[in-house]
């Protein structure tokens, strides 16, 4: 076989993956296009009405911190003011090294208490529990390093309450964010983790912990990750949710089922992704039980979070992400076509597998192949632009329809001028971004195949966008 049937062969695949993926994201799309309208109907008819029934179940708050003493005062604070029945919050400090335990104990006014503790999932030792002397429903507790889900799993076995909301510390939730994720629990007994809708809060003012004015961000990095927020949440995760096909659920903002989460054992701290891949257990084991259950999505803007504005940071992170994504995969593979999966085996597992897990080796080497059989007089120049034309549309199409669906439901960006930016920045992001995003989730998927050392992570903050108006 020459290089020239070689190349055909080539040019049929990667035409054949992204006619695939991309019909499979219209499927998507319309999906959501129908959800949103019966959303926003039913949210119409809300008005003016209170969100309060009565009969609320009372959640536990879970907020893991590691090295967060320039947010975690504000986090709190905000969290404090939440409008819900009865909800209690639990500060988990993973051997924080810097002030995070000091600043909690002086802000909240925290003292130790001799508190009983069920170990129901094993996790790292505990130093002490505290408890605030001005917020009786404040805990804090204080144990030794062990990663994120490790610091979920110490909150879980701490939790007085049926349900548990796992969030990172840096998490902004509007007042009545409660109110709105636990209706699925409400409305359907067979739930057993509702996931939201996630902002990013850069460029937005901010006022003792409260958000009070949306706004779009001056960095051209916070600003391509808002579009693909938009593309993730909109028609993405809510697209899944209607046949039960939802794999992840942000660690940011999430609401479970605490007796369901414990009979599957928990967070896995050998996970780096341990937000999917609790939720793609979860779907695993249960469709295994026969037992009846939901893993909801709910696409009401309910919490606001900050996003990377450095390239460094935002590499770790997308780093993370993928090989989390692929460790989920791996660890739950046995869901792939398992007798009664549903959806969530037959079409959103190998979706995930292939098109997010593997979609980044196959995008960039298409992309090299590409290049180099043109360059090489191997691949005829309309064919060479046709394939380029073809991944750029597809990406610039995804993009406007997550706008779309944004300005006809939420419109959470509603200065003149900003959806003609962020069209802006949909179509810039395909020149150069996308290729870059797709490199550092290749860098990813590698390091999980050569199975390099997991870690948490750190986030770069800014405190002072968190905590004070930015008056600029």
């Amino acid at each position: 076989m020459n290089p020239a049937d070689l190349i055909a062969i080539a040019e049929w695949f990667f035409l054949l993956y992204f006619v695939t993926i991309t019909v499979l994201y219209l499927c998507l799309n319309f999906i959501a296009f129908r959800v949103i309208s019966r959303s926003m109907h039913y949210q119409n008819l809300d008005e003016g009405v209170s969100l309060y029934t009565g009969f609320e179940l009372p959640i536990t708050l879970l907020v893991p911190a590691y090295n967060e003493e320039a947010t975690i005062a504000d986090s709190i604070h905000s969290l404090l003011q939440l409008s819900y029945p009865e909800f209690e919050i639990v500060v988990i400090n993973d051997g924080a090294t810097d002030a995070t335990l000091q600043v909690l104990i002086e802000e909240f006014s925290l003292q130790a208490i001799p508190e009983a503790y069920r170990i129901q999932i094993p996790t790292q030792p505990i130093n002490a529990i505290y408890r605030s002397a001005r917020y009786h429903n404040l805990r804090v507790v204080d144990k030794q390093n062990g990663g994120k889900a490790d610091a979920l799993n110490a909150g879980i076995n701490c939790a007085r309450y049926p349900l548990f909301c796992g969030m990172d510390a840096d998490t902004i939730l509007p007042r009545d964010s409660l109110f709105r994720i636990v209706r699925p629990f409400l409305e359907d007994r067979r739930t057993v983790a509702v996931g939201g809708i996630v902002r990013i809060i850069n460029g937005c003012e901010i006022r003792d912990g409260n958000l009070v004015k949306t706004a779009l961000p001056r960095n051209w990095l916070a600003l391509f990750q808002i579009v693909e927020y938009l593309r993730a949440f909109l028609f993405g995760r809510m697209g899944w949710e209607s046949i039960n096909g939802v794999l992840i659920i942000s660690g940011a903002f999430g609401l479970f089922q605490k007796e369901a989460v414990v009979s599957v054992g928990g967070y896995r701290h050998k996970s780096i992704g341990e937000d999917m891949e609790l939720v793609v257990r979860m779907h695993r084991i249960f469709s295994a039980q026969r037992r009846p259950y939901r893993v909801h999505f709910i696409p009401d803007p309910i919490c606001w979070t900050e996003a990377p504005e450095d390239l460094k940071t935002l590499k770790n992170q997308r780093v993370r992400w993928q090989r989390g994504l692929a460790e989920s995969l791996w660890m739950n593979k046995g869901l792939l076509f398992a007798k009664n999966s549903g959806a969530a085996g037959w079409l959103a597992f190998p979706f995930m597998f292939f098109f997010e897990m593997l979609g980044p080796l196959i995008e960039l080497t298409g992309l090299v192949l590409l290049i180099v059989a043109y360059s090489f007089g191997l691949m005829e120049f309309h064919a060479f632009t046709a394939f380029l034309i073809l991944a750029l549309g597809m990406g610039l199409l995804l993009s406007c329809t997550a706008l779309l669906l944004e300005e006809m439901s939420y419109r959470i960006y509603r200065r003149p001028g900003d959806l003609l930016r962020l069209f802006l920045v949909s179509v810039i992001e395909n020149f150069g971004y996308r290729q870059l995003n797709s490199y550092w989730r290749l860098v990813g998927l590698l390091r999980w195949l050569f199975r390099t050392e997991s870690k948490w992570g750190v986030m770069k903050r800014n405190a002072k966008r968190i905590s004070v108006i930015d008056d600029k």
